[in-house]
């Protein structure tokens, strides 16, 4: 069985809107490597769209004025990457892609029970589903020295607690830290 870890950024004050985080190289490399341990990614439709808009090559070939060159390392490694797209309102997906519909809990049982290294989850909503269904395996908030003063924030309306315990802890150059914690069973 492999394991359902989720992954995200947020702020000391708890926002985890993207664009209330600085990217750096340090924490593009962190995520690049973590993508690249993962059998696939776990996506619903909001995060698919964001992440499918910012990172997939545009068919021009030429990289966006944005895109720095040490940005290129995760822009290679999270096209690459299979894609599972939970969602009810799309009719297709691309982008090394395949939708998931249907009951929730099933179809990620159904993943998590394929063979291989895991399956790296991200976004908001969707999290917060797969924790009220005890789906998640492994909890990583990579937490950025930097207060926003707005949301969103992480599992508004869960319904129960969910108690962590703490597995590992790393500092990136930039001052986040991030901190990986399994659910207490």
């Amino acid at each position: 069985m492999r394991p359902l870890r989720y992954s995200i950024n947020v702020t000391l004050d708890g926002c985890c809107d993207h664009r209330a985080i600085p990217a750096d190289e340090d924490l593009h490399r962190y995520f690049a490597e973590n993508i690249a341990q993962a059998d696939a990614l776990l996506f619903g439709r909001v995060t698919y769209e964001m992440m499918e808009a910012a990172w997939r090559p545009p068919a021009t070939g030429v990289r966006p004025d944005w895109m720095a060159d040490w940005m290129e390392p995760f822009a290679r490694t999270i096209d690459a990457a299979k894609k599972y797209v939970v969602s009810s309102t799309l009719d297709r997906v691309d982008w090394n892609a395949e939708l998931v519909r249907g009951d929730l809990g099933k179809a990620v049982q159904q993943l998590k029970g394929e063979s291989g290294k895991g399956l790296y989850v991200g976004g908001v909503k969707l999290p917060l589903a797969l924790a009220e269904l005890g789906l998640m395996d492994e909890y990583e908030f990579v937490v950025q020295p930097r207060l926003a003063g707005h949301g969103p924030t992480l599992f508004a309306g869960l319904s129960t607690y969910v108690d962590l315990k703490l597995v590992s802890r790393l500092e990136l150059g930039s001052g986040a830290v991030a901190m990986r914690y399994e659910p207490r069973r």
